[in-house]
């Protein structure tokens, strides 16, 4: 009987040393409280992942060794904070050949921090919610069947700051100067061609760390981002989504922005009416599928004692213009796609925003998907962004100026629909006849 016990206490033990461990539980994540004293990028903890990457299906790609970084990055008041990026290194890996992948995380949570997430079956926090959706795990995949180093950082930084988009940008930057910086354990290029994508959520802080390299990482040569679902205008999404199916964006984003300014967490505690107080702060220990059930089509902005606090408050405006696009002229070519019908961020905003980039002779090729929702042009178009993007990786020259057209893309017509293989191509079949 003894003996019995103490097998079982063996194996009980051998399960919770293979559980993955969230980060405000895990001491790895832990800022150090030197972290000021070395530069943006520098290495401060890594490791191989605790346990395995369970999100990514084995069928798809073969992963041939994976890191995670602890690394020196920058809030959005200058001060030096950490963050997290996970490195993906497939079988067949071109070591100089480097995509940083945004994933939208779109939480407050940062147990729904990707370098988390990645580690459980499926991505799912939960029986009920999901960190990782099954469209960005194959977007991953997809980039890592071409052969690729993939980065993944958890851009929201240690507080899970949703929409604190200055520290999200310069947490990309940071990743990718990490990434440089592992050449010893990583074996990745001293001088890889770097490119970054990212779609919604994700696409905020790819379009942050373009806008951001110029003065922050000047000495970044990175040939390309592609982005998508862009979200040049905070507010406009607020009133887009505010009684509508993703609602759920909404308290996920206050919060996320309350997480990293003070002043800011203040006045929404002080604003929120008390019989909602508990129901309104649950995206604090939640994801973007459980944020998106709970609030699915309620009012957010009634919530508070002011409905129109966060759109005309001094301290809430000051917060969401500081975190709006278009504040520098990114220095690298894009490709953009946006559904004309994305119901949660307008196209007119991105019009605008390209035009812009276009007016200060940013080179953009900008596909606006006719008829497209927010989901409808994440899935038929991201292969399409995927083979853009291999012509940058492949030392193709971008087209020089800017080009806009008005589009129908599907996946199976795409042009990046034989870069992958058929089972993933399948997979992606299969979610649009889902979401359709």
């Amino acid at each position: 009987m003894a003996l019995f016990v103490l097998h079982w206490a063996v194996f009980l033990a051998s399960v919770v040393a293979l559980a993955a461990v969230p980060p405000s539980q895990d001491g790895f994540y832990a800022v150090p409280g030197n972290v000021d004293s070395v530069r943006p990028g520098a290495i401060l903890r890594h490791r191989n992942p605790p346990t395995s990457l369970l999100a990514l299906n084995k069928t798809l790609v073969s992963i041939k060794a994976a890191h995670q970084i602890l690394y020196r990055t920058t809030d959005s008041f200058g001060n030096a904070t950490a963050t997290v990026t996970t490195i993906l290194v497939p079988q067949n890996a071109d070591m100089s050949k480097v995509l940083s992948y945004q994933i939208p995380e779109d939480s407050s949570s940062t147990s729904c921090a990707p370098s988390y997430a990645l580690q459980l079956e499926d991505g799912a926090i939960s029986e009920l919610d999901i960190a990782l959706t099954n469209s960005q795990l194959l977007f991953i995949q997809a980039a890592l069947q071409q052969g690729w180093v993939v980065l993944v950082p958890d851009h929201e930084g240690p507080q899970a700051a949703f929409l604190a988009n200055v520290q999200a940008g310069h947490a990309v930057l940071d990743g990718m100067r990490a990434a440089i910086n592992s050449a010893c354990f990583t074996g990745i290029s001293k001088c890889p061609k770097l490119t970054m994508w990212g779609y919604s959520g994700g696409s905020l802080a790819t379009n942050w760390a373009a806008e951001l390299q110029p003065s922050y990482a000047p000495e970044l040569d990175i040939s390309g981002a592609a982005v998508g679902g862009t979200v040049p205008n905070i507010s406009a999404v607020i009133v887009a989504v505010n009684k509508q199916l993703g609602a759920g964006l909404v308290p996920a984003g206050i919060l996320g922005l309350a997480n990293e300014y003070p002043d800011f967490k203040v006045l929404v505690h002080q604003q929120l009416r008390p019989e909602v107080k508990d129901k309104f702060y649950k995206p604090l220990s939640q994801c973007i599928v459980a944020n998106g059930i709970e609030f699915a089509f309620q009012d957010i902005l009634g919530y508070f004692k002011d409905p129109m606090f966060i759109l005309n408050n001094p301290i809430s405006t000051r917060v969401i213009e500081e975190n709006n696009l278009g504040k520098s002229i990114p220095h690298i070519p894009f490709y953009w796609y946006q559904g004309v019908k994305d119901e949660i961020s307008p196209v007119q905003f991105t019009d605008d925003l390209v035009s812009k980039y276009c007016a200060e002779g940013v080179s953009i090729e900008f596909h606006r998907q006719i008829g497209a929702t927010h989901g409808d042009n994440e899935l038929n178009t991201a292969l399409a962004a995927l083979s853009w993007l291999k012509d940058r990786m492949d030392g193709k020259q971008s087209y020089s100026g800017c080009t806009r057209d008005d589009v129908q893309i599907t996946l199976l017509d795409s042009p990046g629909s034989g870069l992958v293989s058929k089972e993933l191509l399948d997979s992606l079949v299969s979610l649009t006849k889902e979401s359709g």
